[in-house]
């Protein structure tokens, strides 16, 4: 028996014969009845992809190459680039299915958990710190979680539902964020569902939606669910100066068995009690967010948890800069998705894989989209969301970093916080502070979707004038560039190891030609100002800072 070639089993992992991939790919595309179960998840995910490219009239970008997809997945799943080791190495690894192996060892890895730890981290309370919110609380429930692959639901439900001290119990701080003021529990209420459910009814708490079938009613049935909730704000005198600072947070839970009340337009007033899309609970429940939190992960009819496609949508958003709907928080009938069949299918498969993150990250970056260069032409240049039109996934699509990836990424091509003199101790210091710099010139802290740029003044500084950046390209011992400038060997081998550092690539012929020509100008004694010279350039150019 023939079996499938190695690129389709590297992509899918599978182990079918080709006869049958082939027979199966070509009757998804011509609509005869294959049951789904037949194809495996990123084989579904591929046919499916592929059929939408054959019904638009396109034709999709090539794979990319090994240096664009190598870095790609590590900034999209650890939150960097590879170290120069860490490219050298997997470019020259002629293992076929490298692309599996790699994204198993990123999963497995504690740069995962960090990089993750990060992101729900600033999902949850922002880049800013809110007032009487612990984010070392914070990231502490989120690290162990990931640590442990916790299934996803267990995660939710416990941010949702989470009391008691702010640093025991970091899962609360979530809620401490949201009240910031006391607002009934309406900023808890619109951060919920948008941020857990991909549902964006913060609008309706005046009015009925205008553009779906969102109701006034359903948002305070809504927050029903949450007007328990109360806050506790705890002090204590400080003996060195006898003055009362703030000591800890906590959430409790307060009696509330009543209906909530809220004005209509017209001025009426009308009642609401707890219900979650039509399913009402006991007004006089002992903890109404417990009940919701059951209601979140109930199965009903067959039908998939909201936060399930919400978790999948949003990932899918991380990895390919668009999710199956523009935003990736604003799902249903008003905002129909790209791709419908992909993201019910991927949702259902996480549910049945008992909330799997690490699993639904792996089927997402072994898709045969995912490996696709940025690069794109006429066959596909229609394939252009950032013009409003629906993402195809023809092509990667390019996404500026995140400020802490940029900084992470910086520190992985250069050692720069390892430069000079110190211990560890002063280069983890120095570390806190320049990632403090980074957030507040880069940081919009709307968590926008991936693809928006705005260039600024600020920003161009922090990236050409800054401590961090003058330690990065300077040639102190322990830095990157002194190891690579004080090394025997050729300046054309040298040269290509700082083209791999900061752009996970080899640089071409022409590339390495200027650069030679470059170091001649300078002469024997500025040569090593040559090295830093061209390190700074790669390490500004758009190459460096964008994902693509």
């Amino acid at each position: 028996m023939s079996h499938l070639p190695r690129w389709i089993q590297r992509i899918t992992g599978a182990t079918l014969s080709a006869g049958f991939f082939v027979a199966g790919v070509a009757a998804c595309n011509m609509g005869t009845s294959v049951d789904a179960a037949e194809l495996s998840i990123v084989e579904f995910i591929d046919s499916s992809i592929q059929q939408a490219y054959e019904d638009n009239e396109i034709k999709p970008s090539a794979v990319a190459d090994d240096g664009e997809w190598v870095r790609r997945v590590y900034l999209d799943i650890v939150g960097r680039i590879p170290t120069l080791e860490e490219a050298r190495r997997y470019l020259s690894d002629e293992n076929p299915r490298k692309k599996d192996v790699l994204i198993g060892e990123l999963l497995d890895g504690q740069d995962y958990v960090r990089n993750f730890t990060t992101i729900w981290t600033n999902n949850c309370i922002g880049r800013r710190t809110p007032r009487r919110v612990s984010r070392s609380g914070m990231e502490k429930f989120f690290r162990e979680a990931f640590a442990k692959n916790r299934p996803w639901n267990d995660i939710v439900v416990d941010i949702v539902t989470g009391e008691g001290h702010f640093q025991e119990n970091g899962a609360v701080n979530y809620t401490l964020a949201q009240m910031q003021m006391p607002d009934d529990a309406v900023q808890l209420t619109a951060k919920t569902t948008k941020l857990f459910l991909g549902l964006q009814v913060q609008c309706t708490q005046c009015h009925n939606h205008p553009f779906n079938n969102w109701q006034q009613s359903q948002f305070w049935e809504f927050n029903s669910f949450f007007r328990q909730v109360r806050k506790i704000d705890h002090r204590k005198v400080d003996p060195n100066t006898g003055r009362r600072v703030d000591d800890f947070s906590e959430v409790v839970t307060r009696d509330f068995s009543g209906p909530v009340y809220y004005e209509k337009r017209s001025g009426l007033m009308q009642v609401a009690f707890p219900s979650y899309m039509g399913k009402k609970i006991d007004p006089s429940a002992f903890d109404r967010r417990k009940e919701f939190g059951k209601l979140l992960v109930a199965v009903d009819n067959g039908e998939t948890p909201l936060i399930a496609k919400a978790l999948v949508n949003r990932l899918w958003g991380q990895f390919f800069g668009y999710g199956f709907t523009r935003p990736v928080d604003d799902m249903g009938p008003h905002n129909p998705a790209s791709h419908p069949e992909v993201l019910d299918r991927l949702a259902a498969e996480f549910v049945k894989n008992d909330y799997d993150m690490k699993k639904l990250i792996g089927w997402i970056a072994s898709s045969a989209p995912y490996s696709l260069t940025s690069q794109f032409g006429e066959d596909n240049a229609v394939d252009n969301p950032s013009a409003g039109e629906m993402p195809l996934f023809s092509h990667m699509y390019i996404k500026s970093m995140q400020a802490e990836q940029l900084y992470d990424s910086l520190i992985s091509a250069t050692n720069a916080h390892k430069s000079g003199k110190g211990g560890w101790e002063a280069q983890e210091s120095q570390r806190r502070r320049w990632m403090q710099q980074f957030v507040a010139a880069f940081d919009t802290d709307e968590n926008d979707e991936a693809t928006t740029f705005n260039g600024s003044i600020p920003q161009a500084l922090m990236m050409m004038n800054s401590e961090l950046m003058e330690k990065a390209v300077n040639a102190e011992r322990g830095s990157f560039l002194y190891e690579t400038f004080s090394k025997p060997g050729k300046d054309s081998v040298k040269l290509q190891d700082l083209y791999l550092a900061a752009l996970s690539r080899r640089p071409s012929r022409g590339e390495i030609g200027k650069a030679q020509r470059l170091i001649s100008a300078y002469g024997p004694r500025g040569k090593v100002y040559a090295y830093q010279d061209l390190f700074w350039a790669l390490l500004n150019s758009n190459e460096f800072i964008f994902v693509h």
